[in-house]
């Protein structure tokens, strides 16, 4: 597969915002208690599956595009059951 200037910066581009979300998230967080493992898995997850949709749709990937959709849902299920649990754990 032969790759274009174009596309490389988007690629680069799109990496890049990924790893900006996740200083994003830790900004963001005034959370007192670490996050459990679900939380935490599931939100790598998703970013992960953010990052393959839109290499996806970059590379004009149908494949992979969908792959990144599957992994980004699965990523939020998993992150909102970590919630719950946590939730659980605080009585809250």
């Amino acid at each position: 597969m032969k790759f274009t200037n174009i596309k490389l910066t988007g690629l680069l581009a799109v990496i890049v915002l990924a790893l900006c979300s996740f200083g994003v998230y830790a900004a963001e967080s005034e959370v007192t208690a670490p996050m459990n493992k679900d939380q935490v898995e599931g939100r790598v997850g998703e970013a992960e599956g953010k990052v393959k949709e839109a290499t996806g749709v970059i590379l004009d990937d149908k494949k992979m595009k969908e792959e990144g959709k599957v992994q980004k849902n699965v990523g939020k299920v998993q992150k909102g059951y970590g919630d719950i649990k946590k939730d659980i754990e605080e009585g809250n």
